[in-house]
């Protein structure tokens, strides 16, 4: 088996920048979460952060401690252990999500323009297991793929002012749960009562690169029950 093909350049005065083969593959991503943890090992105490996104790893160091010669040989170093592999090591995980026009203001219009009921829309959000590519935007922002290709939807021409946060959007081949209110321009479906980053337990955020995510229909009591919101809710 030939070995994984990479990328290394400099990012900054104290960081570098991995890249691997540039799209959305369950199988770059294995690689992308594998080198994080040959990284996590290999510079240890030196290490700021390890950034992981879709395709590539941002490196960030301690430059009182080491500099970019030391940490790129390291790097190369760490990559010679590096595996192709289509294994998914990451844990799953189940977010519960009140699917409505209540909760989804975009459901209908989802439905209307891809000519399906609303019942199938958000069964088909269900039927697929998400594979969590990377986090930002904000604290807890899980890019979650890929979406049915039937649901797949163009961002809103016009992004709201606020998404209330927990809202479960749609934008392309990705879903995700909006961790705070925010602007945004995907389209909503539902409403998640998990909170998607507390930075007062530990870990913040109940996913991580690699993780796969189902989401799970429940009913507008259970949302509640579960400390979900509507009063305020922006939609």
């Amino acid at each position: 088996m030939s070995k994984p093909q990479y990328q290394l350049t400099l990012a900054g005065e104290n960081a570098l920048m991995l890249y691997f083969d540039q799209r959305i593959d369950p199988a770059i991503s294995a690689l992308v979460q594998q080198a994080c943890e040959l990284i996590r090992a290999e510079l240890a105490a030196d290490l700021i952060d390890v950034l992981p996104s879709y395709a590539s790893v941002l490196v960030m160091f301690n430059p009182l401690r080491t500099d970019h010669f030391r940490v790129q040989a390291q790097l190369k170093h760490s990559m010679t252990q590096l595996q192709n592999s289509d294994s998914r090591s990451g844990k799953q995980v189940e977010l519960p999500v009140y699917y409505s026009e209540e909760s989804g203001p975009d459901l209908a219009l989802i439905a209307q323009t891809k000519n399906i009921s609303i019942d199938e829309v958000i069964q088909r959000h269900q039927a697929v297991s998400y594979r969590v590519y990377a986090i930002g935007f904000a604290p807890g922002f899980a890019y979650l793929g890929e979406v049915d290709p039937i649901l797949q939807m163009p961002r809103l021409a016009t992004p709201r002012a606020k998404v209330p946060r927990g809202a479960v959007a749609i934008a392309d081949r990705q879903t995700a749960v909006y961790p705070a209110q925010s602007p945004g321009g995907w389209n909503l479906i539902g409403l998640c009562p998990t909170r998607m980053f507390n930075p007062e337990q530990t870990p913040a955020m109940p996913v991580s690169v690699g993780d796969e995510v189902r989401f799970v229909a429940i009913d507008k009591a259970e949302f509640l029950r579960l400390g979900g919101e509507l009063q305020g809710a922006g939609l």
